[in-house]
């Protein structure tokens, strides 16, 4: 699915909102093995980040050539920042009233309501096309995440704990939040 470009201000910061390109592949790949990097609030450390240039084009076509999932950058004053995506649960028909969502910024990104803006108009987009539950997984240590996703309606509804092991040997458990759109 297309996300019209639209253009909004931060903080004194111009924000521009807006679906992939092809041309950008190289940029999202560098991205995930530098966010990843940052925190480890995401799935996988920087060395496990495989995508080849190929399979980036092709998400980002399967993204904006899609019904049922999008791909939204965002730019601050210019720089990419980071992205918010979902994902329609279409493997049956009693899971397709459902969709997963996926944000991820630069650390230097955060703090200014951003994120924010990107789960609101998210969830806006995921109910335009008919979705009934957004979805998403919080790492338990990631206080603020939760915070922001509780305030936009999200409710926890479970963990699994121990899902993520670190490289020291320390471990946290995800959380799986809800929101009934």
């Amino acid at each position: 699915m297309i996300f019209e470009e639209e253009k909004h201000e931060l903080d004194g910061k111009e924000i521009i909102l807006r679906s992939a390109v092809p041309d950008e592949a190289d940029m999202l790949v560098d991205y995930l093995k530098t966010v990843t990097g940052e925190t480890p609030f995401l799935l996988c450390y920087p060395d496990e980040v495989k995508y080849t240039h190929n399979e980036e084009i092709k998400f980002i076509e399967d993204h904006n050539g899609s019904d049922s999932s999008m791909l939204l950058l965002a730019f601050v004053d210019g720089e990419y920042a980071g992205n918010c995506s979902f994902d329609g649960i279409t493997v049956s028909r009693r899971a397709k009233h459902r969709a997963s969502i996926g944000i991820g910024l630069f650390q230097k990104f955060t703090g200014f309501g951003l994120g924010r803006l990107l789960m609101e108009r998210m969830l806006e987009k995921i109910q335009d096309c008919g979705f009934e539950q957004a979805e998403l997984t919080v790492v338990s240590t990631n206080d603020r995440a939760y915070r922001l996703y509780e305030s936009l309606g999200f409710r926890e509804y479970g963990r699994i704990p121990n899902a993520n092991k670190y490289d020291d040997g320390t471990y946290s458990d995800d959380i799986i939040m809800i929101k009934s759109l």
